[in-house]
């Protein structure tokens, strides 16, 4: 029975009232009767606003599969007019040029303002994973190659067992080379150096052919640790991030080392995105409150877990700042992060949550974030913490799923009286806008304008905007096969608009311009090849999927100058709209053969079981899930509504049938079954799949995909997570008695 305590028109769950009022609100210097009274106020105000927006995704979804039910031989222009005409595509005269749309965000931190590099997405509820993202700041070189396929992992060079010598000589070659990229010589090489010295303020390498030679550029060496005859750490600095070379003589790699070099670090991961959304499975008060409290302890600083290694207990807690002497003035002293710059990502405007009524209806989920998360890094704001996170003084909330402009105002507005609430100066919530659904990849520069004074984020996600591209012509035609989507025109433009679009509103310099995730975490050899072009393209930012991949993808930012990049890109025009348009439909007069549909299918299948029974069963928002080929890949809800929106549309254009499905569903129900069986908190799906929550859970997913509000997967989720919830309660329950 669920406990509420009632505050006006208010109802909270006991758990989660009693969280604000003990921790959330101590210190916070925020009364708990104006807040409440305040909160109450504040849902007054947006809830039916929130009711209508949503009303209109779905008018609009409507009039489109009307359009398409009745006007399928329509040409592109036909189309094109009668988007205008609903107002899902703006006429061009009416949105604003993007050169005229000037975001005047102030008080940005440097990480998202001035430096490129990688960052991190993990889900908040798991503390072990957010303490690693928040300290992958900085990474070893060392270990990201020892550890990786980077270098080979076949014969003699095994990172299997204990310590390889041959793989660890290769993983030395490697990193000298990167240091040959990163901070070249005068003359010779890194790979030659036998000694580090400092002489006259200037770094000096001595080399095995009885040479030396300073850095060819030697303002960037800036710091240093020990003494200055013998030194225990050198700080060098690049395209604005920094790498440390270790030494050390009596360690075991230092010693066998030349130049007794026993590590390179790599500044690595300059932000992360704390996750309360697709990567999370929060359905209840219960759950809400877990994400809350692990998000307070960040900010205030005491978030801790204990880690079992070797047969040891460690304390993991949040890492302390570097601190180095000034290679100019050793006399002074030169601090650096020694942590991730933290985002926390609310969920969008859709879901309701039942932790707070308001008469007597559950709330939305996204109002409830953007309070209490805006609440809890007031602590940081109010230097509540041994750390800093914010050094200017700022809360950064990263700001899904929002459908055009008229809903980034709506955020805008939110965040607003959320700062009166919380009584903090205006515009200290920044936003990040992600653009991930077909509407605000259309009108981008509107969407940017309408928070202008907020942006401080822009990216591009592949994967739901691939979800709501289906869904939204679900009733146009058979969507070409899940692979080929990435090679058609729309996701090229879409890509290539963010970027310009962006730029051309003046987020260089003061914003993040991002790309998405690298989902394969085993192949990093792959990851370096591919992710390269995401700083080319002029993205200061891109997501990795671990503390290692962002020490590897670090290294891209160190070759290529995004900013130079991004200086040349703004000077180009491009708004793609109509090939952003271009529907990708598989082409006319191709059949695909039995044995590729049904390849496409069982690929989709064992992808939805694979994350749905973990996500239902066990409560996981998001892992490494092996496909049907047990390489394992990065799933989460976005992934989740391609595939399963896919069948969907394959299925109401005859491609499928339900028999067909119901068959792999079944046999990849035992496929997923075998590949989880060595967990031992896995429920499995067989042998009773019509009892299986988690198997129906996928079902429905696919067979009611097509009337999913924007084929989003977040509403049965949480209706067969709730019931799983149940199921295991009363079970405990049963035991127990």
């Amino acid at each position: 029975m669920t406990t509420y305590i009632d505050k006006g028109q208010l109802k909270i769950e006991q758990t989660l009232y009693e969280f604000v009022m003990q921790e959330a609100l101590a210190n916070s210097g925020v009364n708990a009767t104006q807040f409440w009274q305040g909160f109450e106020k504040l849902l007054d105000s947006f809830t039916e606003r929130n009711h209508a927006l949503l009303h209109k995704r779905t008018q609009l979804q409507t009039a489109i599969d009307e359009f398409h039910i009745h006007n399928n031989d329509a040409s592109f222009e036909e189309y094109k007019r009668f988007l205008e005409s609903i107002s899902y595509l703006r006429p061009s005269a009416a949105e604003p040029n993007s050169e005229k749309v000037q975001i005047s965000t102030q008080h940005v931190d440097s990480e998202i303002a001035n430096i490129a590099g990688p960052q991190l997405v993990v889900p908040i509820n798991n503390a072990r994973y957010a303490l690693n993202a928040v300290n992958a700041r900085w990474g070893s070189l060392y270990d990201a190659l020892y550890g990786t396929d980077l270098i080979s992992t076949k014969g003699e060079l095994s990172n299997r067992g204990k310590y390889n010598q041959a793989r660890g000589a290769a993983v030395i070659k490697r990193a000298r080379e990167y240091l040959d990229q990163i901070a070249p010589l005068q003359s010779g090489s890194h790979s030659h150096s036998v000694h580090y010295g400092i002489i006259d303020n200037t770094l000096i390498v001595n080399l095995s052919d009885g040479s030396s030679s300073a850095l060819a550029n030697p303002a960037q060496f800036i710091g240093f640790n020990g003494s200055i005859d013998k030194p225990d750490s050198l700080l060098l600095s690049n395209n604005g991030l920094h790498i440390e070379i270790q030494l050390d003589e009596q360690h075991p790699i230092g010693r066998s080392d030349p130049a007794n070099i026993k590590d390179i670090l790599v500044e690595a991961a300059l932000t992360t995105i704390m996750d309360c959304e697709d990567s999370v499975a929060a359905v209840d008060a219960e759950d809400k409150t877990q994400v809350y409290r692990n998000w307070l302890g960040l900010m205030q600083g005491t978030l801790k877990t204990e880690i079992n290694k070797d047969s040891k207990t460690v304390i993991r807690k949040m890492h302390v700042d570097r601190v180095y002497k000034d290679a100019q003035q050793p006399s002074q002293n030169l601090t650096l992060a020694g942590r991730s710059l933290m985002f926390i990502r609310n969920v969008g405007h859709l879901m309701q949550n039942d932790a707070v009524l308001f008469n007597n209806e559950p709330i939305f989920e996204g109002i409830m974030d953007a309070v209490i998360t805006s609440l809890i890094a007031k602590h940081d704001v109010l230097n509540n913490s041994p750390f800093k996170n914010s050094k200017r003084g700022s809360i950064y909330i990263v700001k899904p799923k929002m459908h055009g402009p008229e809903e980034v105002a709506f955020t805008h507005d939110l965040f607003t009286a959320v700062e009166n609430l919380i009584d903090v100066n205006r515009f200290t919530i920044k936003i990040g806008i992600m653009d991930e659904e077909r509407r605000t990849s259309l009108h981008l520069a509107e969407c940017i304008a309408q928070a202008k004074e907020r942006v401080v984020f822009i990216n591009t996600g592949f994967l739901d905007r691939t979800g709501d591209e289906i869904h939204t012509s679900m009733l146009k035609g058979p969507f070409a096969p899940k692979a080929e989507l990435k090679n058609r025109p729309w996701l090229q433009a879409y890509e290539m608009a963010n970027v310009i679009t962006g730029l051309h509103c003046g987020l260089s310099g003061k914003a993040q311009i991002g790309k998405g995730m690298w989902p394969i975490p085993d192949q990093m050899t792959n990851m370096m090849k591919a992710k390269i072009a995401h700083p080319r393209a002029g993205a200061n930012t891109a997501w990795v999927p671990s503390p290692t991949a962002a020490t590897l993808h670090a290294l891209h930012y160190h070759q290529v100058d995004v900013f130079a990049i991004q200086e040349h890109l703004a000077k180009q025009t491009f708004d793609g709209i109509n090939q952003i348009l271009d529907i990708p439909l598989l082409e006319t007069g191709r059949e695909l053969s039995s044995e590729e549909i049904q390849q496409e299918l069982d690929n989709n299948v064992q992808s939805i079981l694979g994350y749905v029974v973990r996500w239902v069963h066990q409560g996981i928002g998001c892992s490494k899930v092996p496909d049907i080929n047990n390489v394992g890949l990065m799933e989460d809800r976005a992934t989740l509504r391609i595939s399963s929106q896919h069948i969907a549309n394959w299925l109401e254009h005859g491609l499928l049938s339900p028999q067909q499905v119901n068959e792999s569903l079944t046999r990849m129900a035992e496929l997923v079954d075998r590949q989880n069986h060595a967990d031992p908190e896995y429920i499995s799906m067989l042998p009773d799949l019509e009892n299986s929550i988690g198997f129906q859970a996928a079902k429905d997913l696919i067979f009611l995909g097509k009337v999913q509000p924007n084929g989003y997967t977040e509403p049965l989720l949480h209706q067969r997570r709730k019931e799983m919830k149940a199921r295991l309660a009363n079970n405990a329950f049963s035991k127990a008695g």
